[in-house]
């Protein structure tokens, strides 16, 4: 069957799999080929899928949405982070979630700026003699 991690920005992975490993609000659950077409909601945690060569490799997905269908299994995510070592994925997931945090900081502070900004325009607009 065929693996596809897509996420809002690029295509993570897409290639074969002999069997496929991921995680549902209500557990894990896995794919070989010839599974019944299927959907699940993802939630955040690890993907686990085997190589046509036998490798077991590792995705680090946030929450999203497996599709199975005929011998197709589509996965799209908020974020994916691909690897063959947990430790060093892991140590990649926690430096997104660093970055992705300070970005967000930055976004709210810049949204916080214009709020104001806006408020003091207003104001502005509202004295008298204006």
């Amino acid at each position: 069957m065929r693996l596809e991690v897509i996420t809002p920005m690029s295509v993570c992975v897409d290639r074969p799999a002999r069997r496929i490993v991921a995680e549902g609000p209500d557990g894990r659950f896995g794919m070989l080929p010839g599974h019944v077409d299927f959907v699940s909601e993802l939630v955040p945690g690890i993907l686990l899928y085997e190589t046509e060569e036998g490798a077991e490799r590792f995705v680090a997905v946030n929450s999203g949405t497996l599709v199975k269908c005929g011998d197709v299994v589509r996965v799209a995510v908020r974020g994916a982070v691909e690897g063959d070592d947990l430790g060093a994925l892991r140590t990649r997931v926690e430096a997104d979630f660093r970055r992705h945090d300070e970005d967000e900081r930055e976004a709210r502070a810049a949204l916080a700026r214009l709020e104001a900004s806006m408020i003091r325009r207003f104001r502005d607009l509202e004295s008298p003699g204006s």
